[in-house]
């Protein structure tokens, strides 16, 4: 990274801060993991790829403190974005370049990633919703909303009454109702048929074999079933 990502981290760590599961660690390994998967691809513009990663996040925990569920952190944070990459110099056709990759790179989002870098900024920052590190960044977020440590409710029953518009790939409405097993259920299982890279595919089905074992240990757990 040159001056201007140091300078771009910088910014970015201000207005992130005190969000447990989006931090800088977070974004540098969808960082690492974005620049292996780039690597295979020779028409990525490699400096979209890296100010969008570096700012995907820059409105999250924005997000996440709007009791009202109505803040999308992928088109805030790509307002934000713009004001970044202007003080930093950047101009024209790049910045809405990083704009789309950065509205795009959620899960539950309407618009989709049609660029490669995009794509790839979405395939990262999924990965590193799965495997071991899915899985703790998944209780680093349950233990700061007081979530349940596994929910036992009917899975139909949750999606109907906490997430926008009764589907499961509805934004969470009250985050205190949710718990990292339904996040698995309605979201992290689904991940691999929804990337976009053959590399991510590869990583990620092998990262939810992990997560599956665990959770059904886990419920055997929680239901007392030694």
């Amino acid at each position: 990274m040159d001056e201007t990502h140091t300078d771009m981290i910088r910014l970015v760590e201000k207005e992130i801060f005190g969000d447990a599961g989006h931090t800088m660690d977070h974004v540098m390994r969808v960082f690492r993991t974005a620049m292996h998967i780039a690597s295979n691809h020779a028409d990525v513009d490699m400096e979209v790829l890296k100010a969008a990663i570096l700012l995907h996040d820059v409105a999250r925990i924005r997000e996440d403190n709007d009791p009202l569920g109505k803040t999308d952190h992928s088109v805030l944070g790509a307002e934000i974005a713009e004001r970044i990459l202007k003080e930093l110099n950047y101009h024209g056709e790049t910045i809405e370049r990083i704009k789309h990759c950065i509205r795009t790179h959620r899960y539950r989002s309407a618009e989709k990633p049609d660029s490669i870098e995009a794509r790839i900024l979405y395939d990262a920052d999924k990965i590193d919703l799965l495997g071991p590190i899915g899985i703790a960044r998944s209780y680093m977020i349950a233990g700061e909303y007081n979530e349940s440590l596994y929910s036992l409710t009917p899975l139909d029953e949750y999606v109907r009454s906490n997430l926008v518009g009764g589907k499961p790939d509805g934004r969470i409405m009250d985050i205190c109702k949710h718990a990292p097993n339904i996040e698995f259920e309605t979201k992290m299982k689904n991940i691999p048929e929804r990337l976009f890279t053959e590399e991510a595919k590869q990583i990620a089905d092998e990262r939810l074999r992990f997560m599956e074992e665990f959770f059904h240990r886990l419920r055997r757990d929680v239901s007392g079933d030694l």
